[in-house]
């Protein structure tokens, strides 16, 4: 009983440092896979490098941006940080 009460204070920790860190950690990560594979053609993102433009072609691993000034560029699925909404 007397280790039980010892531990109590770390078991409180974990599960705050669950509740407050990993737990919201997961949904994000969660919610930008799924922001990843919804992409279509025509969405205009952001990279996480900070390149805007629009998703001209997609496959299972790779996506096509054009940027403004019409250039292509290739880019893994996973370096696509958002997705714009339209004005």
């Amino acid at each position: 009983m007397a280790t039980l009460i010892n531990l109590a204070p770390f078991l409180v920790m974990l599960l705050v440092f669950y509740f407050l860190l990993i737990r919201p950690q997961q949904k994000r990560q969660k919610a930008v896979q799924q922001m990843q594979s919804n992409l279509q053609k025509g969405d205009h993102v952001i990279t996480i490098g900070g390149l805007h433009g629009k998703v001209d072609v997609i496959d299972e691993a790779t996506v096509v941006i054009v940027s403004t000034d019409g250039s292509k560029l290739t880019f893994d699925r996973n370096a696509i940080r958002e997705v714009k909404s339209e004005k």
